[in-house]
């Protein structure tokens, strides 16, 4: 799969100041709402819409099962794999994260006709 790569921080200790744990920042790109976290599991890269009725995830809260809880009906989802783990059995879109020397970057999937 290609992707498109948005750089998020300029090196990766600027996140860990600008984004404390369980905390989030919103980005869009591609018009595509992208909520990312830092848990003690790393990075992670989410839609900020529940997908069972459209919440902001952005104002739920993580757990320390490295889950996102829906802060409308409390539906949580596992940030690694976007499976539910409460609720019904909708999934969380979850975008690739990765660190590099020059920056911290988020991936979105490129349409065909941009491949």
């Amino acid at each position: 799969m290609s992707y498109h790569w948005f750089k998020i921080f300029e090196k990766e200790k600027n996140e860990e100041d600008y984004l404390q744990q369980n905390t989030f920042i919103n980005f869009e790109f591609k018009s595509e709402k992208i909520c990312v976290t830092r848990t003690e599991k790393g990075l992670f890269a989410f839609g900020d819409r529940c997908p069972h009725n459209g919440a902001r995830l952005s104002q739920g809260f993580c757990t320390k099962k490295n889950e996102i809880v829906c802060p409308l009906h409390r539906y949580s989802f596992d940030l690694e794999t976007g499976k539910a783990t409460s609720g019904g059995a909708f999934a969380l879109k979850l975008y690739p994260v990765k660190i590099q020397e020059d920056g911290v970057y988020v991936g979105i999937a490129a349409k065909w006709w941009e491949s």
